[in-house]
């Protein structure tokens, strides 16, 4: 058995090394695509991705169909709506669906049905649909690049998480529930950990992803693995 480690890095580039090793890889992207990720868990959602939007040209791979194909096809078995969260934040659901095209033709292959497209604006989402049993996708410039980035480079699995107030939770519990959920993945892949902030340009992300790898790190070697 492998030694498990933690480490830290930043972007949808760290994000795909953090992959390509094989290491879990833990999104934080506090405003607002981790946040929105994590009050959706609370409202009830059945799963939650990240994907990239057409109009972005990251330096590593991804590859928005294939998230939007495989959520699709976890929807479809579990006899599940879409919901798609995007950006603009302000704008209309025609100017969201425009830049997800990608995803939305994933989920054409894999016959899955979008229900509602929403904006990514944090905790405050899920309050504007009910996504209790739902499949949540968020296509967004920042955590939904590295969210796809990660997977593209074939991390085992790749979560989120936040420092944020989320829907249902305040303080140190968030980030406590994004440490616990990567810990719980790497445990099943025998895998290391990698807290990717979202961008390395914004100081939110990076000191946020510094706090929730302290926390990993604690939950990780605390119990021995």
């Amino acid at each position: 058995m492998s030694l498990p480690t933690v480490k830290m890095t930043a972007n949808a580039s760290g994000a795909a090394e953090a992959g390509s090793r094989g290491d879990v890889v833990l999104i934080v992207d506090v405003i607002d695509m981790s946040t929105t990720l994590e009050s959706a868990l609370e409202a009830g959602a059945l799963a939650v991705f990240g994907a990239s939007p057409d109009d972005t040209a990251p330096p590593v791979a991804v590859s928005p169909a294939q998230i939007g194909q495989r959520a699709g096809e976890l929807a479809v078995a579990k006899n599940a709506g879409v919901v798609l969260v995007a950006e603009p934040r302000a704008g209309t659901d025609e100017q969201r669906l425009q830049r997800v095209k990608a995803v939305t033709g994933g989920l054409a292959r894999a016959g899955a049905r979008v229900c509602a497209v929403l904006p990514n604006i944090g905790a405050e989402t899920p309050k504007l649909y009910d996504l209790r049993g739902k499949v949540v996708i968020a296509v967004t410039a920042a955590g939904g690049v590295a969210f796809d980035a990660a997977c593209a480079a074939g991390a085992p699995a790749v979560v989120t998480g936040t420092v944020a107030r989320t829907l249902h939770s305040k303080g140190t519990a968030p980030a406590l529930a994004a440490a616990k959920r990567a810990v719980a993945a790497a445990r099943a892949s025998n895998a290391g950990i990698t807290v990717v902030a979202a961008s390395g340009n914004a100081l939110e992300d990076v000191l946020a992803a510094e706090y929730i790898t302290r926390l990993v790190m604690e939950e990780y070697f605390r119990k021995g693995a």
